[in-house]
C-alpha cells in the first residue's frame, strides 16, 4: 500500500509490475488474509501498530476485488488493465504525432525484440505494451529465482526497460501537465 502508493508517483511501470507482484502475492497466499498478516505484514520491520491494521485492510480489498473480478487463479485487477490502457493510449498518441519523433525512434529500436517475444510466447493476443510489461515481469521473476539469463535476453530486456522507462517518463508528465489538449 506504502510501497504501491509511492511507486505509482514516482513511476508507473515500476508500479505495475509492483502491483502484478502483489497480486501474485495473494494468490501464493491463498487468498487467505491471515496468512498473509502472518507470512508477509507482520514479518516488515518498523511498522505500527496502525499501518499494519492499514496495509491488512489494503490486502483486503485487493483479495475482496479479485474475487469478485473473478482472478484468482490468473489475470489481472481491472485498475491494473486501466494503468496498463492508459500507457496504451499514451503509447499510441506519441507513435502518431511527429513531435514525438525520439519516442517512436525508442519504440522502432524495441519492436523486433517485441515480436520475437510475442512469437516465442505464442502470445500474439497481447498488444506490444503489455508484452513489454509481461518480459519484464518474468524477468523479476527469473531473478528471484535465482536463474540463469542468457545474454541474448538481458540485450532484449535493457532495450524494453529502456523504452518503458521513455513511456513512464511521458506517462508522469502528461500527468502534470497534459501533453495532448482535447479540442
Amino acid at each position: 500500500m506504502i510501497i504501491a502508493s509511492q511507486k505509482r508517483k514516482e513511476n508507473i511501470a515500476e508500479y505495475l509490475l509492483y502491483m502484478w507482484q502483489i497480486e501474485d502475492l495473494i494468490r501464493a497466499y491463498g487468498l487467505d488474509i491471515d496468512k498473509i498478516r502472518q507470512y508477509h505484514i507482520d514479518r516488515i520491520p518498523d511498522l505500527d501498530d496502525e499501518k499494519r491494521r492499514e496495509m491488512t485492510g489494503w490486502y483486503e480489498s485487493l483479495i475482496d476485488m479479485m474475487r469478485r473480478e473473478g482472478i484468482t487463479e490468473r489475470g489481472h485487477l481491472q485498475m491494473n488493465r486501466n494503468t496498463m490502457n492508459q500507457l496504451v493510449e499514451l503509447h499510441r498518441a506519441l507513435l502518431a504525432d511527429p513531435k514525438f519523433s525520439d519516442y517512436s525512434a525508442e519504440f522502432y529500436r524495441t519492436l523486433p525484440y517485441i515480436v520475437d517475444l510475442r512469437s516465442r510466447a505464442g502470445a500474439e493476443s497481447e498488444g506490444e505494451i503489455e508484452t513489454c510489461f509481461t518480459a519484464l515481469y518474468g524477468l523479476l521473476l527469473l531473478r528471484l529465482q535465482g536463474k540463469e539469463i542468457s545474454e541474448q535476453t538481458r540485450d532484449a530486456l535493457k532495450q524494453i526497460s529502456k523504452f518503458i522507462a521513455t513511456l513512464s517518463g511521458y506517462f508522469h508528465k502528461n500527468e502534470q501537465e497534459p501533453i495532448f489538449k482535447n479540442d
